[in-house]
């Protein structure tokens, strides 16, 4: 197998949740960032984290492990921007990781993906590239699904109201993890191939913090499972 590298990136200034990725989180100094690093140092399919970020705290917290997979790199400030686009960042990726390396993409604001998770994505997507050239976390929706003042997913001249589980199923990209060789990057510019094996996730592992409520809803499950986690 080629080396597994992690890339976790974790700008400074999120703006809806101040100090998202290092605020105390269910009583753990450190918060997110410190259960994501933890997650990660126990899957060891891992060979290494590149930490890039713009903030002081987040690399020390980084550097505080002690533990030589954890590569704390400050990212420049051009990317760091509220505008840095997802886009940029991908074309950055490969400025840093120079060697024939897989990428696992993740972010710390997917508090509840074990370690055990995390390993059995990367084995999934090393089983399956005979048939998929990447893998991305994904939530299975089969609901109803409306766009404006119309089903999409669904023909209500056929049925108005058909059986949820006669609906067909569509998925819903968490960000929980983005597995791709670095030849992705550097040829497609992307994180993910040409054809993407959807791996789904349990409920709880989806939850993805993006909104203060989000934030307090994690932090209260978390504190309530955390003698199960």
């Amino acid at each position: 197998m080629k080396k597994n590298i992690v890339f976790l990136p974790c700008r400074k200034g999120s703006q809806r949740i101040p100090n998202k990725n290092t605020r105390t989180f269910a009583g753990i100094e450190g918060g997110l960032l410190r259960i994501k690093l933890e997650q990660l140092l126990l899957t060891e399919a891992i060979d290494e984290i590149i930490l890039s970020s713009d903030d002081e705290t987040v690399l020390q917290i980084g550097a505080d492990f002690s533990d030589k997979r954890i590569k704390p790199m400050p990212r420049p400030e051009q990317l760091c921007l509220s505008s840095t686009t997802t886009d940029e960042l991908i074309n950055y990726v490969p400025s840093i990781i120079k060697e024939d390396a897989t990428i696992i993409w993740t972010h710390v604001t997917s508090p509840f993906i074990s370690a055990d998770t995390y390993k059995a994505m990367i084995d999934s997507y090393y089983d399956c590239l005979s048939e998929y050239d990447s893998l991305m976390s994904v939530n299975s929706l089969r609901t109803f699904i409306w766009k404006d003042d119309a089903p999409v997913n669904y023909n209500r001249e056929t049925e108005k109201w058909p059986r949820t589980q006669t609906l067909p199923v569509w998925y819903e990209v968490n960000s929980g993890a983005f597995i791709a060789d670095i030849s992705t990057y550097i040829n497609l510019h992307d994180r993910i191939g040409k054809s993407v094996q959807m791996y789904q996730t349990s409920n709880l592992e989806s939850i993805d913090i993006d909104w203060p409520e989000d934030f307090e809803y994690a932090q209260t499950l978390y504190q309530a499972l955390k003698c199960k986690l």
